[in-house]
């Protein structure tokens, strides 16, 4: 079991009809071994819920934060059946979200920030290895499909004279239909983390 997650979400999950899991969270599911495999930014993921386990089926050298297997069991429970809608907000766009996320919650964009200073060629670079898609804003930007139904976008900013280097997490408008505000925060996390480096584990 992974230490961060408590047993009531695998038990929560063991309870729900897998294919009503299946149409919703756009994931496939094993009967023989009581198994969900859903694709996860790049890798594999198989979910056991009778077995309290996630394994990372694919393995592609970023270990990924604990937080981040909590993001998945609870998205397999939480998502719903709706379309990306295309729309972008921030962190500030989210229901209590400008009081949330200080403090301990604060989103550790300074990993990014640390990682690359000035240097937006080699922002770049580690997006494209990530499989981002560029996009037209800041001084760069890509986009990323976590899961089927949850993409996000890294934007950077270089600095100058006034101000330091900027980065930001972006989040289709649909966000808060699936995830609450906690569990938006560990999906972050792992976004700084993969994109910038490791926060101190």
């Amino acid at each position: 079991m992974i230490d961060s997650i408590d047993t009531i979400y695998f038990q929560e999950l063991s309870h729900q009809d897998p294919e009503d899991i299946c149409s919703r969270v756009l994931c496939k599911y094993d009967k023989t071994k009581k198994a969900y495999t859903l694709h996860v930014w790049g890798d594999e993921y198989a979910i056991y819920p009778h077995e309290f386990k996630i394994d990372r089926i694919s393995n592609h050298g970023h270990r990924p934060h604990e937080y981040f297997y909590l993001f998945i069991i609870y998205y397999l429970l939480k998502a719903k059946n709706i379309e990306i809608s295309d729309e972008w907000i921030s962190d500030k766009d989210i229901p209590g979200g400008p009081t949330f996320f200080r403090g301990p919650h604060e989103i550790p964009t300074r990993l990014i920030c640390g990682q690359y200073g000035n240097d937006v060629k080699e922002f770049r670079k580690r997006c494209e290895e990530l499989h981002g898609v560029p996009l037209d804003m800041a001084d760069a930007a890509y986009s990323f499909i976590i899961t089927p139904r949850i993409p996000v976008a890294v934007l950077y900013w270089k600095g100058d004279d006034e101000f330091p280097p900027e980065a930001k997490i972006l989040y289709d408008r649909t966000i808060t239909e699936h995830l609450s505000t906690d569990i938006i925060f560990a999906l972050a996390v792992e976004i700084c983390e993969r994109v910038g480096g490791p926060l101190f584990r």
